[in-house]
């Protein structure tokens, strides 16, 4: 509804800081608002990262979520361990999909190279690993609750990892104590009849393994595939969530021929116009207020780093909103002049031989996806390139 306002313009397919550059957008108009996200992967700084098995999990649910920039990854699943290394909800995710049954996949718009590879996948066990303990997990309780349901899979844990936990529960804020709660069940408690039943003829298995970071990823010899992960088991100092995870001097190695790292993703800086503080990996702002560039503002995890689910993004960017419209009425933000808007961006790309998708374009793409997807009884089939949603837009 918003997308079709007549003041509202959208412009596919236009790379802002190569097509259109920041100062031309501050040109045309008053206030530009940049929230574009974190789009860089960290790296692990560990040897053997680079062998093939390993995949950074960006990169990984772009390839089942038909991002056309991963279409080619073709993950090798043909082992039977799989170790995830971190614990946030994209972990989980990805380690839901890694299990799930395809039956279940069938009915999502998952895509269908992935369908068919996930069908194939020798993947029947899933460590999802991380460097503190359970009550600084990362990931939310609806996650953990659609993993300790999903069908046809046992949870695997080690009792060692929760020493202790249950004795500090009673200090801990309830959001935090309902998921340490379910964990502990998941963990230790003996399960009723039906459950056990249900583990029992369960073919495939996941579980936490908390206390341990990547030292390295080990090769098969002569090869260059991944064979298994050597992780550094930690003690920690501190506790709740500043407690700081300290090397013991003991390493274990994982036997897995698949590993993804879920360690966290990293803004880039799109114009070197704009300040950017690439130690942390944001725009340096106050309250989204951009520092020394008046008139700029950012939301996001652009502006807060790749923290928090949808809700906190939001409330994030309302901040911004606030600000923005603080800076209207001090005067901070000078709207008196006039400015060509639209009018002058679109005369530049034509310039400049850039075509943008309009939303007209965007709904004719969708509307092509969705009754490809109902032919095969998913909600959409998405188109796989670029060249594709181009020619479909165009048309």
């Amino acid at each position: 509804k918003k997308a079709k306002h007549s003041r509202c313009n959208f412009y596919g397919n236009v790379n802002v800081g190569r097509d259109v550059t920041i100062n031309e957008l501050k040109e045309a108009y008053h206030a530009v608002v940049l929230s574009y996200g974190a789009e860089g992967n960290r790296t692990m700084g560990v040897p053997g990262e680079d062998l093939a098995g390993v995949y950074a999990a960006k990169d990984f649910v772009g390839w089942y979520n038909g991002l056309p920039n991963c279409r080619e990854l073709n993950p090798d699943l043909s082992c039977e361990t799989a170790v995830i290394l971190g614990q946030g909800n994209v972990a989980l995710d990805v380690a839901r999909i890694l299990l799930a049954p395809i039956s279940m996949l069938k009915s999502t718009d998952i895509t269908q190279p992935a369908l068919e590879a996930l069908a194939q996948s020798q993947v029947r066990r899933v460590l999802i690993v991380g460097r503190r303990g359970p009550l600084q997990i990362a990931c939310t309780i609806k996650e953990i609750r659609e993993m300790v349901n999903l069908p046809g899979t046992k949870p695997e844990m080690l009792p060692a990892d929760f020493e202790g936990i249950s004795e500090v529960l009673k200090d801990v804020p309830r959001p935090r104590k309902r998921l340490t709660e379910l964990m502990l069940k998941t963990a230790l408690e003996t399960p009723g009849e039906k459950e056990l039943e249900r583990r029992k003829s369960a073919s495939r298995s996941w579980g936490f393994r908390f206390f341990r970071s990547p030292v390295e990823v080990l090769a098969e010899p002569r090869t260059n595939k991944t064979s298994a992960i050597r992780l550094a088991v930690n003690r920690l100092e501190g506790s709740g969530a500043d407690a700081q995870a300290v090397l013991t001097g003991e390493v274990e190695d994982v036997t897995c021929g698949l590993v993804i790292s879920s360690i966290g993703y990293r803004s880039l800086l799109i114009d070197p116009g704009l300040p950017f503080d690439s130690r942390k990996a944001i725009i340096p702002n106050s309250m989204g207020r951009i520092q020394h560039t008046p008139g700029v503002y950012c939301s996001g995890w652009v502006k807060t780093g790749p923290t928090g689910v949808i809700a906190t993004t939001m409330n994030n960017s309302f901040d911004t909103a606030r600000s923005m419209m603080e800076d209207m009425d001090s005067g901070a933000l000078d709207v008196s002049a006039v400015k060509s808007g639209s009018q002058s961006i679109t005369a530049l790309l034509r310039g400049r031989g850039v075509k943008p998708v309009t939303f007209a374009d965007w709904e004719k793409i969708d509307s092509v996806e969705t009754k490809k997807g109902e032919a095969e009884g998913k909600p959409r089939e998405k188109l796989l390139s670029v060249e594709e949603m181009l020619q479909v837009a165009q048309t």
